[in-house]
């Protein structure tokens, strides 16, 4: 009898991040094809988005107080600033220099997840991203072309493929953080940690279960000393705490569908009773869930 292999069986930690950008709905926009050719200078203020370039063609340099020097990017090079970093795009790595490089076509866009749930994954990245056109065996390249292409052919739907595609950017540039980056703190290094995504993914996948600290522990095949003090280390936050306000995230994306009462989402993430679940959903989010049901429908 033969088996079937599922090539696309996800890691725990792909788990975690499936359900992280899920719940927090992020959204992808390009903003502006931009060309400049010459000596230029355009300046991106602070924002609360993240910002992205990817370039088309030619040469820019970025300066930013967030980077320790200029940096320089080539055809299908991607720049992220997570946090919104002002910066500035130019022809030369600095305002002296007689001999800026030749015409540049980028696209420049933003990155931005729905209310404020989504900190914890926005706080773990560094200021800056950078992905080299190579980078992946060149898969950031391939996208950039395609994303080129629409661009270029301002057809029918273009504007919705280039938002679209600009999604997969954001995971591009998340994934090469966590391959090149050493060993931090924050959510981003929990999921780099093999035992403790294995707690994080069941915590994901199950919201409504009766998990304790003990039984966390044992998936993660740790001591419950030790599993407590690795993830309050790595997360900032006690694991009852980090599953009770993902229970809530959880409720906020359920609601938002419109598919399940109130009643119904509360009883799926364990609450016993409805007061006690409107009450720990305003806490959190400082609006009730019924609120949040009623603008999810009329999205």
């Amino acid at each position: 009898m033969s088996e079937t292999l599922d090539l696309f069986a996800p890691q725990p930690a792909e788990t975690v991040l499936q359900s992280l950008l899920r719940a927090y709905q992020l959204h992808a926009r390009v903003t502006d094809r931009f060309e400049a050719c010459g000596q230029w200078d355009e300046a991106a203020p602070d924002a609360p988005f993240a910002w992205f370039h990817v370039v088309e063609e030619g040469i820019c340099h970025i300066r930013a107080d967030s980077l320790p020097a200029p940096l320089r990017l080539a055809a299908g090079d991607l720049v992220v600033f997570p946090g919104g970093a002002a910066h500035h795009l130019c022809s030369a790595p600095t305002a002296d220099d007689e001999r800026p490089d030749a015409r540049v076509v980028m696209l420049c866009g933003e990155f931005r997840f729905d209310g404020p749930a989504a900190a914890p994954l926005m706080k773990a990245l560094p200021p800056s991203i950078v992905v080299r056109a190579d980078a992946d065996n060149g898969r950031l390249a391939a996208l950039a072309a395609v994303l080129r292409g629409e661009a270029k052919a301002q057809a029918f739907g273009s504007r919705a493929v280039l938002d679209k595609l600009s999604d997969a950017l954001f995971v591009i540039a998340l994934r090469e953080h966590l391959r090149h980056s050493p060993q931090g703190s924050g959510l981003l290094a929990a999921l780099t940690d093999r035992r403790l995504s294995t707690a994080l993914a069941a915590i994901h996948a199950e919201p409504g279960r009766d998990w304790t600290v003990q039984s966390l522990a044992e998936l993660a095949l740790m001591s419950r000393a030790a599993f407590a003090q690795r993830f309050t280390e790595l997360l900032d936050e006690p694991p009852m705490r980090y599953l009770a306000r993902w229970r809530m995230t959880a409720a906020l994306e359920r609601l938002r569908d419109g598919l399940s009462s109130v009643s119904q989402v509360a009883g799926e993430l364990g609450f016993e009773t409805d007061a006690a679940f409107r009450r720990a959903f305003k806490r959190v989010h400082g609006f009730g869930p019924g609120l949040a049901r009623r603008e999810g429908k009329r999205a």
